[in-house]
Order: C-alpha cells, then sequence, then structure tokens
C-alpha cells in the first residue's frame, strides 16, 4: 500500500512551502483590513490610501498565490523507488 502522502504528491518540503503562501497572504489581508474611523465626519485619507494599504499589501497577497502555486506544481527531487 502506498503512503498517503506520497500518493497525493505532496512531500513535507510541499507542505512547508504551502504554510509560507498561506502566512504571506494572511499577513497581506491583514495588512488591507482597518482605516476607519469612528466619526463618521472625519476622513482619514493618509490611512485609507497609504502605501501599505493600495501598494505593499496586494503585493504581498499575489507574492502568496505564486508561492502557493510553486508549492503545488513543485516535483519532487527523489524518484521514487518500486515497490517489491
Amino acid at each position: 500500500m502506498k503512503d498517503p502522502i506520497k500518493h497525493l504528491g505532496f512531500d513535507p518540503a510541499n507542505y512547508k512551502w504551502l504554510y509560507i503562501g498561506l502566512a504571506i497572504n494572511i499577513l497581506g489581508f491583514l495588512l488591507m483590513i482597518g482605516g476607519g474611523s469612528d466619526d463618521p465626519k472625519v476622513f482619514k485619507e493618509d490611512e485609507l490610501f497609504g502605501f501599505v494599504r493600495i501598494t505593499l499589501s496586494p503585493m504581498l497577497i499575489v507574492l502568496g498565490y505564486v508561492v502557493i502555486f510553486y508549492a503545488i506544481m513543485k516535483r519532487n527531487n527523489k524518484k521514487d523507488k518500486p515497490e517489491a
């Protein structure tokens, strides 16, 4: 019987890259939230349209998806030995 993890094609290195990509994605989404004001008459333009929210967060999210795609597509370096 095959090892279920090897059967799916993922090895521990793939999972490591997958979790790194997920962490980058979560960081990007966390940096994007917020910026609201308690007072509806006050508009904080610098917080809403700042560099972190408009530029850095989307770049981190795209980078996270690229890393996740790499984790899914990465092949194992070791060749599987035929079972006896």
